[in-house]
């Protein structure tokens, strides 16, 4: 058996779906918490070549990367070779009457809703479990928590919520979709699924600038991730792109770690609530770059050194002294999987018929942030996951 070892800490999504991957595998591997033993994060830096983000994963001398690099080999047939794992394929596919996609608040309260209608959904959770707001420290807008929540725990308690009514969870990310024809087909490239009935809760990712310099130092000092990375970053410079509410939060979570924090947005206003902007405002280590956008990460061989940003109105340019970027200006739909299948707008969003969930395929619904570039909530999510299975429910009903 190959030897596994995933450099972690306790609260990093992206650690967790590493985890999940291995585990669903039935792979033992030996974590290593660097928020638990802070002295072996220099340690993992130069097993790493350098790399400051976490999970790092390794198998035997090879060193894997991240959890985008462990889901990479997997989808490209390669991990199960590396890990020295014999392949097996099932032949029968697993019939389920409604199958859900996804894992986030769109998906686990779908999932609720059709388990309370006697639908016993099957959910197949996606790569990132929970979703999205797994990477938020702190969800201050949910109805039922005058305190606010952590994103993660908030989405741990709807799995367990679900789970309460039997929907049955399955770790795994589906690589195709045959939906010309019912029962729809799904596969994770393993496992064979069909359903009479189709909830795509996929959600989104987040979306990088696009430069070749931010890809060159990505994990070597450029991240999406606050709350998995800021530990790197202790007594530090960084910088965080972005004029939403997530690029406000991540800034906000990193004054904790670090010495000062700079917001660099394109506008001369910010976009994100009227609260979020008077907690960044007021803090004595966030500072602005208005009307600024990033031109070119910098750095030497091992990790970025600074920034070069310019002002869209003046067309200057300056260099900032930071050792870290977070890059949070968005994210895109996870909608690559039904090109060509199901109807989508000019930003990729699927799109349903008015006032309903359904898609152009009878049978095919969709929910959450896969098909909402407008609100973009945690409770609208889980508002048209509620509608998505009602939907489904009804739809279901009439085929009988």
């Amino acid at each position: 058996m190959k030897k596994v070892i995933v450099y972690s800490k306790d609260y990093c999504p992206f650690c967790h779906r590493a985890k999940d991957l291995l585990t669903s595998k039935a792979v033992n591997f030996e974590e290593i918490r660097i928020d638990l033993h802070p002295e072996r994060a220099e340690e993992m830096i130069e097993k790493a070549n350098g790399q400051r983000t976490v999970p790092q994963i390794f198998i035997d001398d090879y060193h894997v990367g991240g959890c985008d690099d462990l889901y990479e080999l997997d989808y490209e047939g390669e991990l199960d070779d590396l890990l020295g794992l014999s392949k097996k394929k099932d032949d029968e596919a697993i019939h389920k009457e409604l199958i859900i996609l996804g894992t986030g608040p769109a998906g686990y309260t779908a999932s609720i809703y059709a388990a309370r209608a006697n639908l016993s959904p099957l959910v197949i959770s996606g790569p990132q479990k929970g979703g999205q707001l797994t990477t938020t420290t702190e969800v201050e807008n949910f109805p039922g928590f005058p305190q606010g929540i952590d994103g993660n725990a908030l989405m741990v308690a709807m799995e367990e919520q679900t789970k309460r009514f039997g929907t049955e969870i399955v770790f795994g990310e589906i690589q195709s979709v045959d939906l010309s024809s019912r029962p729809f087909k799904l596969s994770d490239g393993t496992k064979t699924y069909s359903c009479s009935a189709l909830i795509i809760a996929t959600g989104a990712s987040a979306r990088y600038l696009g430069l070749d310099s931010e890809t060159k130092y990505r994990n070597k000092g450029v991240s999406a991730c606050a709350t998995c990375d800021g530990f790197f970053f202790k007594g530090q410079r960084v910088a965080v792109v972005g004029g939403g509410d997530t690029a406000l939060e991540e800034a906000a979570y990193l004054t904790n770690f670090c010495e000062q924090v700079v917001l660099i947005h394109r506008r001369d206003e910010l976009r994100g609530s009227k609260a979020m902007q008077k907690r960044v405002l007021e803090n004595s280590k966030i500072t602005v770059e208005w009307n600024s956008v990033v031109d070119e990460v910098i750095g030497d061989e091992d990790k970025m050194t600074d920034l070069t940003v310019r002002n869209v109105k003046t067309g200057e340019t300056k260099a900032l002294d930071v050792s870290g970027l977070f890059v949070a200006i968005g994210h895109t739909p996870n909608t690559k999987l039904f090109e060509g299948a199901l109807d989508m707008d000019d930003k990729r969003y699927l799109v349903t018929k008015p006032g309903s969930t359904a898609t152009n395929i009878e049978g095919v619904f969709v929910c959450g942030d896969v098909m909402d570039s407008k609100y973009r909530q945690a409770v609208t999510a889980a508002g048209s996951g509620c509608m998505a299975a009602i939907d489904a429910e009804r739809w279901l009903a009439e085929q009988q």
